[in-house]
This record gives C-alpha cells, structure tokens and sequence, in this order.
C-alpha cells in the first residue's frame, strides 16, 4: 500500500478556478505529511446571477468570469502576502466543465505565467475535487490522508460517479449515474418547490423539519450495472407527488416531501459506496463535490463505514464546493517535475475541454478546434 510521501521541497502555487460559475484563485503551499497549506483562498459567488433562472447559465456565467477574474487573484496573492518571486507555478483548471467559462481561468493563467516566467500546471477538475482532503488552513493541523489504493465518490451538480484511486492521479472509473447527478436532482427538486436555487442547501434545510417517512420512494436498480446510480426516477416520483396533489404542497407537507426525497437520495449513494467497496475490495473512502456538504450523507457514509472497520475522509465543507484551493492541492503533487523544467518549457497553447474522463490520459497539450 503506498503512502503520502513529503514534498522534496515546498512549493508555492497559484491556483484558478473557473470551471463552472465560481470564481476562485488561492495560494497553496506545500503542507506537512502530504498536506497543502491554504495560504489564501478567494471565491466569489455567482449565485446571485443564476438564482432567477434555477440553474446556471453559461453565457451569464462567462460574462462574469470576466469581471471577476482579475480582481480575484489579486485578492488572492495579496492575502497571500507573498511576491510573484515566491510563487513557483501557475495553477489552473483545464477541464471539464463549461468552455466558456473554461476559458476565462486558461486564458489569465497563460498570461500570468508568461509575464511572471512562471510554469503552468494544467488540473482536472474532478481531481481538485479528490485532493480537496489534503487542504487545511494554517492555524490547522493538517488533515488524515486516504491510504492508496481507496474508493472516491465525487457528487455535485454536474457529476455523481465512484472511482477507484490508486494514486494521486490514478483514478480508474467504477460506476456512474446513468441519468441526472445528485445535485442536479437536488436542484430540480428544489425549483419545482419553489425553494429556491442552490437546491441543496435549501433541500436539506427543511427536511430538517420534515417526516423522512412520509413518502416511501423505491431504491433503483440498474439491470446489469448494480454499481451505477439514477436520479431522474426519483425526481420524477416527487413530480407525481406534487401533480397528484393539484397544488403545490402546504408547509409541512412540502417539508416531509422534500425530507422523504433526500433520504432516498442518501440512502441510494450510501447502497452504492458500501456495494462498490465490496466489490473493490476496499475499506476506505473519501467524498468530494458540493453534494458531500450534505449532512445527512455524511452521518450515514460515517456510521456504516466505522461499522465495517472503514474509514470515510470529507473535506471541510468550505472546500466541498468549486474553489481553486483544491485545484492547487492537485498541482502540488506535480509541481517538482514541471518547475524543474524552467519557465521556457510552459505550454501556453493549452485550450479548455469541456468533457475530459477522469482517468483517461492527461493532455499535455489539447488539440486546437
């Protein structure tokens, strides 16, 4: 079994993140025990703008991209307190996500790294997301690692799959959701109630108040694919609800709704990590993404884990969502080989893509359209 080794020396980096409508620049640093030490961390929201519409927008999403970007990182590096002459790298998110949006993030960190002579690290974003346990703030101590090899279940808006990790950037895919993500259902769910948007925040906010039991909602099974998972039939079961009804439901009533609709949701992530760990032959597993702020899913994945002698690794929730901290963490693990290239060897031909499989090889240089 392979451990977190240290660094051979600490690196600095600055990261950007733009995939999506966050956005994000830190400062990262080589942390202790394979940890990495969030110097600065700065997102700014776009919530806001997409809130009317239920979703996001790319093109609303871009625009803004493009306002924010700048004064970001510059909030970032000076919070950061250091120079440009201590910053080894540029950091920065090459895929997957909205291109639009993509580009915004490749396009500042090509520039940065050109005038500062600094290298550019390309990142997947949902390995950002699986390196997000390493991030610890420096009044912290730094975090418990997964032991290689483990399971990762990376749930959020645009994305709901298990991978097998056998490296910092060996994932190999295990199952994955055949129809809508997790928090896109949570998001859908929440529009049709009227709850507002993000829908996973205001979901779980009044289930609190809810009857989980009120509505019995069936657990899918995929004929043939018993790893994969679904949440279209589930969303769909909660319309029916509401359109048998008439109306939409009164308080209490859209309360034990909503409670009965995550518990399912929970209860169908919860039956596949333990099925998937089972089949791999794993103990341990980390969860990433904006969904593993859900605290619900987190009680639930903790106590059957510890049952089973398992151990289960979440980042702080501050980190669960897009930020470009995580996308830093990421790069730190291939900072040594690139710096040690010079800045003459950075590739600023690099585009976005907006479908990229985790685990397939990583580009060094994508194709130009």
């Amino acid at each position: 079994m392979s451990t977190h080794g240290a660094p051979l020396r600490e690196y600095t980096l600055l990261a950007i993140e733009s995939s999506c409508d966050e956005t994000a620049a830190a400062v990262v640093r080589s942390g202790a025990e394979g940890g990495a030490l969030v110097l600065s961390d700065v997102v700014r929201s776009q919530v806001a703008f997409h809130a009317k519409w239920g979703g996001v927008v790319p093109e609303i999403a871009s625009r803004n991209h493009l306002v924010d970007i700048t004064p970001v990182v510059e909030e970032a590096v000076a919070r950061a307190g250091v120079s440009w002459a201590g910053i080894d790298a540029v950091a920065v998110t090459q895929g997957p996500g909205l291109v639009g949006a993509l580009l915004v993030g490749l396009q500042v960190a090509k520039s940065l790294a050109y005038a500062h002579r600094k290298p550019l690290i390309p990142v997947h974003h949902l390995l950002g997301h699986l390196s997000a346990v390493a991030l610890y703030a420096p009044d912290e101590p730094p975090p418990a690692l997964p032991p290689f090899p483990h399971l990762a279940l990376i749930v959020s808006g645009g994305h709901t799959a298990l991978y097998r990790v056998e490296g910092p950037e060996e994932a190999r895919p295990v199952a994955n959701t055949c129809d809508d993500a997790a928090g896109e259902a949570f998001d859908k769910v929440a529009r049709m109630l009227g709850l507002g948007y993000p829908g996973g925040p205001a979901v779980e906010r009044e289930a609190r108040l809810g009857d989980p039991r009120a509505h019995s909602f069936t657990l899918p099974r995929l004929k043939g694919r018993p790893l994969d998972l679904s949440f279209s039939g589930l969303k769909t079961a909660v319309l029916t609800v509401i359109k048998a009804r008439g109306a939409l439901p009164a308080e209490q009533e859209m309360r034990d709704l909503v409670a009965s609709f995550q518990r399912a949701a929970v209860a169908q992530l919860v039956d596949r990590c333990l099925a998937a760990l089972d089949a791999e032959g794993l103990r341990d597993l980390t969860v990433a993404g904006g969904v593993a702020c859900n605290t619900p899913l987190r009680e639930a994945l903790a106590a059957r884990l510890a049952a089973g002698g398992g151990r289960l690794y979440v980042p702080p929730r501050r980190w669960c969502t897009d930020n470009a901290a995580m996308i830093g963490a990421a790069a730190l693990r291939a900072a040594p080989a690139l710096v040690a290239r010079g800045p003459s060897r950075a590739d600023l031909s690099l585009n976005a893509l907006s479908s990229w499989p985790l685990g397939a090889p990583h580009p060094a240089r994508a194709a130009q359209p």
